[in-house]
C-alpha cells in the first residue's frame, strides 16, 4: 500500500472535520501516514491551486472532501506520474449545476446561498452546517459537531472558495488524470445530488465510483469508520494491480 495520503478538507471547514476520518484510517492501518491540509485563506481563488502545489508534498495519494476534492483533482492532472491516485469523498465535478452538467446543485439555490453570505456569513455558515448534516443517521447532533469544526477564516477567503465551487469544472482534470481514482458519494446527500456518481461514470469510466448509503454531506464525520474503510480497500486494490 502507498506509504502517504493527504486529505483536503471541505468549504468553510478546518481539518478538523476530518480528524474523525484521519483517526479511522490510522486505527485501520496504522503503516499508513495521513496528513490533513486546510484549503488556503488566500482572498483570490486563482492562487488557490498554486498554494497547494507548493504545500502538499508530491508521489502520494490526494484526496479531499467536496470542494477540497476538486482541488486535489486538478493537483493531480497537473502533477500526472507525481500523483499516486486521486480520491474524493461527495465532490461533484461540477458544484453549480449548467447545462451540460445538470447533477449539481440548481444555479438559483447556491446563487441565493452566495447572496444571504454576502449579507451575514455567521448565519449563512450555520445554515451550511445543517446542510451538510442533512441525511446523516443524527443530522442535529452533526450539525453542532460542524460548527465547532468551521474553519478560522475571513469572509474574503471564505467568499473566494464560494466563488471557485461556483466556476470550477474539474471533468477535463479527471479524464486527463491517469492515475487510479476512487470516487465516493452519499446516498442522501442535500449538496451533492446522488445523480452526479452515475454522471460521473461517462467522464471517467474507468474509475471506481462507490455510494455510502445512508449517508449525508457529513460522512467523513459521521461515518468515518465506513469511509476510512471504503478508502483502504481501494489503496490495496492499487497496491495488488
Amino acid at each position: 500500500m502507498r506509504d502517504r495520503l493527504i486529505l483536503l478538507s471541505g468549504w468553510a471547514f478546518g481539518p478538523a472535520a476530518l480528524q474523525p476520518l484521519c483517526d479511522a484510517l490510522a486505527e485501520q492501518a496504522p503503516h499508513l501516514a495521513v496528513d490533513v491540509f486546510p484549503l488556503p485563506s488566500e482572498p483570490e481563488p486563482d492562487t488557490w491551486l498554486e498554494v497547494l502545489e507548493a504545500q502538499l508534498p508530491e508521489h502520494s495519494w490526494l484526496a479531499g472532501w467536496s470542494l477540497g476534492g476538486m482541488l486535489a483533482a486538478q493537483l493531480a492532472a497537473r502533477r500526472g506520474e507525481r500523483c499516486r491516485g486521486l480520491i474524493t469523498v461527495a465532490s461533484n465535478p461540477v458544484f453549480r449545476a449548467n447545462d451540460s452538467w445538470p447533477a449539481a446543485m440548481p444555479a438559483d439555490v447556491f446563487d441565493t446561498f452566495f447572496e444571504a453570505f454576502r449579507l451575514d456569513a455567521e448565519e449563512t455558515l450555520k445554515r451550511f452546517c445543517v446542510l451538510t448534516s442533512r441525511g446523516g443517521y443524527d443530522a442535529r447532533t452533526l450539525a453542532r459537531q460542524l460548527q465547532v469544526t468551521l474553519a478560522e477564516q475571513s469572509p474574503a477567503a471564505l467568499g473566494a472558495g464560494l466563488q471557485l465551487l461556483a466556476r470550477l469544472d474539474v471533468r477535463a482534470a479527471l479524464a486527463d488524470f491517469r492515475g487510479p481514482q476512487l470516487h465516493l458519494f452519499a446516498e442522501r446527500d442535500a449538496l451533492v445530488p446522488i445523480a452526479a456518481a452515475e454522471a460521473l461514470v461517462d467522464v471517467v469510466p474507468d474509475a471506481e465510483v462507490a455510494v455510502l448509503d445512508g449517508a449525508g454531506h457529513g460522512l467523513p464525520l459521521e461515518r468515518a469508520d465506513d469511509v476510512a474503510a471504503t478508502l483502504l480497500a481501494f489503496l490495496r486494490e492499487g497496491e495488488d494491480g
